[in-house]
């Protein structure tokens, strides 16, 4: 098992930190995704113990070793929110579909069959591409609407959007989480996950709903 690297005092000081900034955006109703990618099982169990309730993860693989290792007991287990928030491979999906709770990164109808295979009346997002970069996830933004539908055929729940924004330029960034947005709204998808430690301000800005963040509150993640 990794060896834990932040004790619970830093935790909850860099929580605080990062309840402060969001608050002085005015974002008194944005919903945080610890991402405990690439740590050990101590972060989802330490993120538990300090009150959130969202965790982020991106590997299935990973996923699956963590839960086996977590230490919390069932009602504690049940009381946690899985996101997983990285690229599913459609073979992958059975090995995590009894964990997540909810699937962030749809992108293309094979994996909506799947999940609604093995997860019946799972929560699901859209992921929709917002940048040129090679191998991002995400569907593009005229394929969102026939996902949802799809989805919604298949009896899963589509509970809102997610998207990646270019890093670097603010009003690239900007304008591509106003297109995201807007789809949201025309679609009456509640939750918008945009936003992660180095672009929350812009995203909440935007119009963000649920940021994603895993630096500022874990710190540097371990190289793979």
């Amino acid at each position: 098992m990794q060896e834990r690297s932040v004790s619970k005092e830093e935790f909850l000081d860099r929580a605080e930190t990062l309840k402060e900034r969001i608050a002085t955006l005015g974002g008194t109703d944005i919903d945080i995704v610890a991402v405990t990618k690439g740590f050990g099982a101590w972060a989802i169990t330490l993120a538990s113990d300090c009150g959130f309730r969202m965790v982020g993860e991106n590997y299935a693989q990973e996923l699956a070793a963590k839960w086996l290792e977590l230490d919390l007991d069932m009602e504690e287990r049940k009381a946690l929110q899985v996101h997983f928030i990285g690229g599913m491979q459609t073979n992958k999906v059975r090995k995590v579909a009894d964990i997540v709770s909810v699937w962030q990164t749809i992108d293309r109808l094979s994996l909506i069959k799947e999940i609604a295979k093995r997860g019946p009346g799972s929560s699901v997002m859209i992921q929709v591409k917002l940048t040129d970069v090679e191998g991002q996830g995400g569907c593009d933004l005229s394929q969102a609407e026939e996902l949802v539908v799809a989805a919604e055929e298949r009896g899963l729940r589509v509970v809102g959007v997610m998207g990646v924004g270019p890093q670097g330029d603010v009003d690239s960034m900007r304008a591509a989480y106003k297109r995201l947005v807007s789809f949201a709204d025309d679609h009456q998808l509640k939750t918008r996950s945009i936003g992660m430690t180095n672009d929350l301000e812009v995203a909440i800005e935007s119009g963000s709903t649920m940021v994603r963040i895993g630096t500022a509150l874990f710190g540097d993640r371990p190289s793979r």
